[in-house]
């Protein structure tokens, strides 16, 4: 039975997936919950210093001014996705129910993630300083483009959404621009040290996506994950999400390589379009919905969150093994 199991999954996935039951049964509470915060977001930090120092102030410039393909992303993220979901809502509403259905359209209507993109990205060996920028700009764009997707896709009064643009700048910039900017000016000085740890920076790329996974899913399982409703339909919520984020990864490769991207910038487009943020997402809902309409929306998002790191784990190492075999 272990050596089946080892043949299907790799030794990362099973980590992740001791993460996901780790969290389950013994999620992170109290003092556990802020030790457990505290370390990813040191493990974030550190992870964008080194990315920092190791990227050069040219693969930098070059993706700030790829505008094709964070035009991509940006188009996906917040006009497809949106369109997808609501597309797919005469089909949702039915299986899920009015209130889960309107939260699928609530998880369309986000950002992308931040971290976990670029550290996906990292791992699959991308196009690293254009995901850097783009998912970082869609955090901030969603901040203000995300109320007037909701306000039309569920017909509500998002009119008392006061999101603070200036605290979310703040924030995303202390936690990922500052220690990417703080490596790369220390880079003249770190070059050399970073081009022979090649393999323990991936070793820090592994780990932070690990610490996410248990951090986010502990943080779902406190929130009521598998007590809000009932097996049926959470077994349909958690088919659609599936459905819906296979879908995604379809069209975004897709449309890379048929707007002639190369391999690197596939895999940036592909891990930054597909993504939606639940540290975005969850404050968002809490100021857009009631307290009996809190739980539903956030559920889809909730499952979503953990199905894309799981699969977009596999697909990283998927491409990272192709970019092995090319290299």
């Amino acid at each position: 039975m272990w050596q089946l199991i080892r043949r299907v999954f790799d030794n990362y996935t099973l980590l992740l997936l001791g993460m996901v039951l780790l969290a389950t049964f013994i999620p992170a509470v109290g003092v556990g919950e802020f030790i457990m915060t505290w370390l990813t977001r040191f493990a974030i930090g550190l992870l964008f210093f080194l990315h920092g120092a190791r990227l050069s102030r040219q693969a930098i410039l070059a993706g700030i001014m790829h505008w094709r393909l964070h035009s991509l992303v940006f188009g996906f993220t917040f006009i497809a996705f949106p369109l997808i979901g609501w597309l797919l809502l005469p089909v949702l509403r039915p299986l899920l129910g009015n209130e889960l259905a309107m939260g699928m359209l609530y998880l369309c209507a986000l950002p992308g993630t931040v971290q976990s993109a670029i550290a996906f990205t990292a791992l699959a060996r991308g196009n690293l300083a254009a995901a850097v920028c783009s998912a970082s700009a869609s955090s901030l764009i969603g901040i203000l483009v995300t109320p007037l997707l909701v306000l039309i896709l569920l017909d509500l009064d998002a009119s008392g959404a006061g999101f603070s643009f200036l605290d979310t700048l703040v924030s995303i910039s202390l936690q990922l621009l500052v220690p990417f900017l703080a490596g790369h000016l220390l880079r003249p000085w770190l070059a050399d040290w970073i081009g022979k740890q090649r393999s323990w920076l991936s070793k820090v790329d592994q780990t932070s996506i690990l610490l996410v996974v248990y951090t986010a899913f502990s943080a779902s399982v406190v929130a009521g994950l598998w007590n809000d409703v009932p097996l049926e339909r959470l077994l349909w919520l958690t088919f659609a999400c599936a459905v819906l984020l296979a879908v995604v990864l379809f069209l975004t490769a897709w449309l890379a390589r048929r707007f002639g991207f190369n391999k690197e910038d596939e895999i940036t487009i592909v891990f930054c379009a597909s993504k939606k943020s639940m540290a975005t997402g969850v404050p968002m809902a809490q100021v857009l919905f009631s307290g009996a309409l809190l739980g539903p929306m956030l559920l889809p998002l909730m499952i979503f969150h953990q199905i894309q790191l799981m699969a977009c784990a596999q697909l990283a190492a998927y491409y990272a093994k192709r970019s092995e075999q090319k290299a």
